[in-house]
C-alpha cells in the first residue's frame, strides 16, 4: 500500500455530498458505525482486522495540488470546497475493536466521531481495509481450526486480487493464525516468517530429479524442503530425496525438515510417503501438502487420517474463494447538535438492513466459572452495566429472556482517535495474533464449528431496543 497517494481511494459520491454539506452549512458532528451482517461461509463468528492500516491512513491523509486540480476539473465543486480539502486534517474521536477479537454481526466494529465532511470522506477506505483483512483473517482461522495443531503457511501471493491484498491478505492471515507466509515483503514490513524452498521449474530446469535436490541440499542444508511430486511421487520423488539426504545431510549430522506434496491424492500418497521415510530412517522428516487446499478439504484429509505435519494454503485462502465478501456496512447512527445526540435510523423492508440509532458501546458478559464469553450487548453509549444481574434479550425475538448471573464485563472496544490525536498504542502483528488465539479459548466450540455452528447472541439493551421501537413507529 503506498500510504502517500490514498486520499482519492474514495467513492466519487462522497466528494459530492461533502461539497453539498459545505455549502448547505452542515458540518455537524456525526456518527457513523461500520459493522457486518453476516459471518462469511455461514460460520459462527468472524475475526476483525485492518485497524493499523486505517491508522497508517488517516495520520498521511491529506490532499495535494494535483489531487485538488483534478477535482476542480471536473467542473462541479465549489472553490470554497477544494481550499477546504486543500487544509484538511482529521479532527474527531473514533473507537475501535482492536484487532484479533472474535466479533459478531451488527456491533460496532469501528466508531467515528467527527464533522461529517470528515467522516464522510473516510468511508470508503475505513470500509476497503476492514472488509479485506477481516474476511481474510476469518477465511484464515476457518482453515487453521481445521488443520487442529499442525501449522498452516499462508501461501497465496500469487493468486491474491492485486499487489495491496497479497501484502495485507498475508498480514490478515497471521492474525488469522497462520505461523508464516509465502509473500516476502509481508515479512519484511511485519517481522514475521517468510516459508518457501522450490517450485517444480527448480526440479524441472536440472537433467534429473535427484540432480535438483542434490543441489539444493547442499546450498540449503539447514530446515531442508523437497518438492517430491514433480514426476512420480513414490517411484521417483521420494526415493531421490531419500538419497539426497543419505548422501548429503546425514554425512552433515544435519536432518532434514521436511518434504512436499502438491499433487495427487494427498491422503494416499502422504500415508505411503510416510513409510517409506520412516523405513529409510527419517521418522523425525515432516510432510507438508499444499495444492488448492481450504478447511474442507483439511478436515477431509484429517479424517481419511492422511499422514500430514503442515499445510500451504494458497488461493483459496487469501481469496476467500468459497465467500468473498466480508459485507462491511458504514452508516450514520447520529448527529450531534449543541452537545446534544439526536439519533438517526435506516429503516428497509428488508429487517436485517434496519439499523441500531445512535451512539452505542458493545459489551461481552464472561462467566466467572469458565472464562467463556456468554453473550454480548450494545447499549447506549451513556447506559452502565449492572454487575450483580442483568436481564438479556433476543432483539428479533424479545419475549426471550434470560438472566445472568455470575458474569464479569468487558468494553469490546477502545478509544483510538480523541480530537483527531492518535492515543492508541498499535500493538505488533506477532502480539495481535496472540491476543487472537486467547480470544479464541474464550469462544464456546460449538460456535466454532465448521458447519451448523450455534448462534451466539448479541443483543440489545432495553433502552436501545426502545428508542429503536420508537423510531420506527415514528416513520409509519
Amino acid at each position: 500500500m503506498n500510504k502517500d497517494k490514498l486520499e482519492l481511494v474514495t467513492d466519487f459520491y462522497e466528494f459530492t455530498m461533502s461539497n453539498g454539506y459545505l455549502l448547505n452549512n452542515m458540518n455537524d458532528i456525526a456518527y457513523f458505525d461500520v459493522f457486518f451482517r453476516n459471518v462469511p461461509d455461514k460460520g459462527g463468528y468472524a475475526i476483525v482486522a485492518g485497524l493499523e492500516q486505517i491508522i497508517e491512513f488517516i495520520e498521511n491523509l491529506k490532499f495535494d495540488d494535483e489531487d485538488i486540480n483534478y477535482l476542480r476539473s471536473k467542473q462541479i465543486f465549489s472553490e470554497e470546497f477544494l481550499t477546504y480539502l486543500k487544509d484538511f486534517k482529521f479532527s474527531g474521536d473514533i473507537w475501535a475493536i482492536p484487532e484479533g477479537t472474535v466479533v459478531f454481526p451488527n456491533e460496532p466494529l469501528l466508531t467515528v466521531r467527527a464533522p461529517i465532511i470528515e467522516a464522510q470522506l473516510l468511508e470508503t477506505m475505513l470500509l476497503l481495509i476492514i472488509n479485506h483483512q477481516s474476511l481474510i483473517a476469518t477465511k484464515t482461522n476457518r482453515i487453521v481450526k481445521e488443520a487442529g495443531n499442525r501449522p498452516v503457511m499462508e501461501f497465496g501471493a500469487r493468486r491474491a486480487h492485486g499487489t495491496s491484498a497479497a501484502i495485507y491478505g498475508a498480514r490478515a492471515a497471521i492474525i488469522g493464525g497462520a505461523v508464516g507466509t509465502s509473500c516476502t515483503l509481508t515479512a519484511q514490513k511485519f517481522g514475521v516468517p517468510a516459508s518457501g524452498t522450490m517450485a517444480h521449474s527448480w526440479i524441472q530446469s536440472f537433467d534429473s530429479e535427484y540432480e535438483a535436490f542434490k543441489a539444493y541440499a547442499e546450498i540449503y542444508p539447514n530446515g531442508c524442503t523437497l518438492l517430491v511430486d514433480t514426476y512420480n511421487t513414490l517411484e521417483s520423488g521420494v526415493p531421490n530425496a531419500i538419497k539426497v539426504f543419505d548422501e548429503v545431510l546425514k554425512p552433515k549430522g544435519i536432518r532434514p525438515a521436511a518434504v512436499r506434496l502438491d499433487s495427487g491424492d494427498l491422503a494416499y500418497l502422504s500415508k505411503k510417503v510416510r513409510i517409506m521415510l520412516d523405513e529409510a530412517g527419517y521418522k523425525d522428516c515432516k510432510i507438508c501438502v499444499t495444492n488448492s487446499l481450504d478447511e474442507y478439504l483439511i478436515a477431509s484429509l484429517i479424517k481419511q487420517g492422511a499422514k500430514v505435519d503442515s499445510f500451504g494454503v494458497g488461493e483459496n485462502l487469501i481469496t476467500a474463494k468459497s465467500d468473498a465478501v466480508f459485507g462491511a456496512v458504514y452508516k450514520l447512527v447520529a448527529i450531534e447538535k449543541n452537545g446534544k445526540i439526536i439519533p438517526k435510523i435506516k429503516i428497509s423492508e428488508n429487517v436485517a438492513k434496519i439499523t441500531n440509532p445512535s451512539f452505542k458501546k458493545a459489551y461481552r458478559f464472561y462467566s466467572k466459572s469458565t472464562n467463556y464469553a456468554i453473550a454480548d450487548l450494545i447499549t447506549l453509549a451513556n447506559e452502565e452495566i449492572n454487575e450483580d444481574e442483568y436481564e438479556i434479550f433476543d432483539p428479533q425475538s424479545p419475549w426471550k429472556k434470560k438472566t445472568l448471573k455470575g458474569y464479569y464485563v468487558k468494553p469490546l472496544a477502545e478509544k483510538i482517535y480523541d480530537n483527531g490525536k492518535l492515543v492508541y498504542k498499535l500493538p505488533k502483528l506477532e502480539e495481535i495474533a496472540k491476543y487472537e488465539k486467547e480470544q479464541l479459548n474464550t469462544i464456546w466450540d460449538e460456535v466454532k464449528r465448521l458447519d451448523n455452528p450455534q448462534k451466539y447472541y448479541v443483543d440489545l439493551s432495553k433502552e436501545l431496543w426502545d428508542l429503536k421501537q420508537k423510531m420506527l413507529e415514528d416513520q409509519k
